[in-house]
């Protein structure tokens, strides 16, 4: 299945969750999208409560099923718990750290810009979102890049940073400290439905 590239807003409303993490989506319309969608909120059986859990972070990151299910096998060879893990390795991805650190407004924007290879992993230029950051590794902007308007509107955006995040305000560049404890994740996940879901 492709990446999905429809409206955010919508995508949201429909599994009742924010997946830009904003809450902005579901803010002034909270029931699923359509005519009779204020009316039409079902109850879900066990597999389609497992689907929706696995969809509202697979569209939260902005990954396709082949995608997603490859972060997830690599989660199940690592020390710990499974699905802690597979939150921290979408963590680690370098589109969701440009996300983080506020060089861009949004992880789709943060995809974009990574595309576009403006950023740099250890002084390396990478256009590669799914690269996985280690801890330890800077992330910048090539030199030339640090002046652009939107890079500079999405940093005086950005009200705080994750604490496993470094960020040198002079240098524009960020460390990536540490990988994240559960605790400073979205805490509307529920990462075992989700096991369930590829287990069942």
């Amino acid at each position: 299945m492709a990446r999905y590239t429809g409206p955010a807003y919508k995508k949201s409303r429909r599994l009742g969750f924010s997946t830009l993490e904003n809450g902005k989506e579901l803010a002034k319309k909270p029931y699923i999208p359509g005519e009779h969608g204020q009316d039409r909120r079902k109850k879900l059986s066990n597999y389609g409560v497992q689907l929706q859990e696995k969809q509202k972070v697979r569209f939260m990151y902005g990954l396709n099923e082949k995608q997603f299910r490859k972060v997830f096998d690599n989660a199940g060879k690592m020390k710990g718990v499974h699905g802690e893990n597979l939150l921290k390795l979408l963590e680690s991805r370098l589109d969701n750290l440009v996300y983080r650190i506020g060089f861009a407004s949004t992880r789709k924007g943060a995809r974009q810009f990574v595309n576009h290879g403006h950023v740099t992993v250890n002084g390396k230029k990478v256009d590669i979102p799914s690269y996985t950051v280690k801890p330890g590794d800077v992330i910048g902007l090539r030199e030339r890049d640090k002046e652009l308007a939107i890079v500079k509107s999405s940093l005086e955006a950005l009200h705080n940073r994750a604490e496993y995040i470094s960020y040198d305000d002079k240098k524009m560049e960020a460390t990536y400290v540490r990988m994240p404890e559960r605790s400073e994740l979205n805490a509307d996940i529920n990462e075992s439905l989700i096991i369930e879901f590829y287990n069942r």
